[in-house]
């Protein structure tokens, strides 16, 4: 029971460090994921006096990935009042080209701007609709959505630092007096301090642990899978190579310094 508690507390400030970590990194990749859906649903209708070339554009504005010419069809069937068969034909010649430009990523509101801009260069085209207020608030959202779990990961991690600092404290007074006796009986500091580095090591490994196996259930979890099939995306909830790896990293760095931090702090006593 003594050892379960002495190492308890060092396990939760750990565990909630990881969590914290790999929340923050599924929301950054799901607003990745999300932007990608969305880049493939965006699209920009340009209005040409003469037919563009696709390849030209393409080459000249990089974040174009395709263009595709709108069939007039559709706009004189609307507007088709029982105008003539020769009338419709001589419409479509006089009519304007209508363009769909696909985008290779989801921009921001500058990147849309810019793209407007260049495209509106050419003499020929004469109108860019970007359907940017609709544009400009789905990205804000995005934004605000990133920001507010940031700010909350970063608060999370404030306050677990301050428990590890406390529990650095607790270790030291714990510690003080046998690191004292060993040195004493003349023993370098790296043997005086060893109990302390594999104590850290074993905590960040059963941090690690815990954090894998959570997180493991949280990625095959069907209810989770269905939830981000709703919003039409998918995501790598926990990859358990690079997650783990990084994990696994955080955790023992985080250790190691609570007991480097120790060492340093120990003063002998005479």
């Amino acid at each position: 029971m003594k050892s379960f508690k002495n190492h308890i507390s060092l396990v939760i400030a750990l565990v909630s460090i990881l969590f914290s970590l790999q929340i923050f990194t599924i929301v950054d990749r799901s607003i990745n994921a999300y932007k990608e859906n969305l880049a493939k649903n965006y699209s920009l209708v340009v209005v040409s006096q003469k037919t563009l070339q696709p390849k030209e554009l393409t080459d000249k504005i990089t974040a174009l990935s395709s263009v595709e010419q709108l069939s007039p069809d559709e706009i004189i069937k609307k507007l088709n009042t029982g105008i003539s068969k020769k009338n419709i034909e001589l419409l479509k010649i006089t009519l304007p080209k209508f363009y769909k430009f696909k985008l290779k990523r989801y921009p921001t509101p500058v990147e849309l701007q810019k793209i407007k801009k260049e495209l509106l260069a050419y003499p020929y085209i004469t109108k860019v609709e970007t359907f940017s207020n609709t544009h400009d608030t789905t990205y804000k959202l995005l934004l605000l959505f990133k920001n507010v779990i940031s700010v909350l990961a970063i608060s999370i991690l404030l306050v677990t630092i301050l428990l590890i600092f406390k529990e650095l404290r607790i270790w030291q007074f714990k510690h003080n007096e046998r690191m004292n006796i060993m040195g004493l009986f003349g023993a370098p500091v790296w043997l005086r301090s060893a109990v302390l580095f594999r104590l850290s090591i074993v905590d960040a490994f059963i941090a690690f642990g815990i954090s894998f196996v959570a997180f493991s259930y949280f990625a095959s979890s069907p209810w989770v899978k269905e939830q981000f099939a709703n919003i039409g995306i998918s995501v790598v909830i926990f990859d358990r190579v690079y997650d783990s790896l990084i994990m696994l990293g955080v955790s023992i760095t985080v250790s190691i310094l609570l007991a480097g931090f120790i060492v340093l702090g120990h003063k002998e006593e005479v």
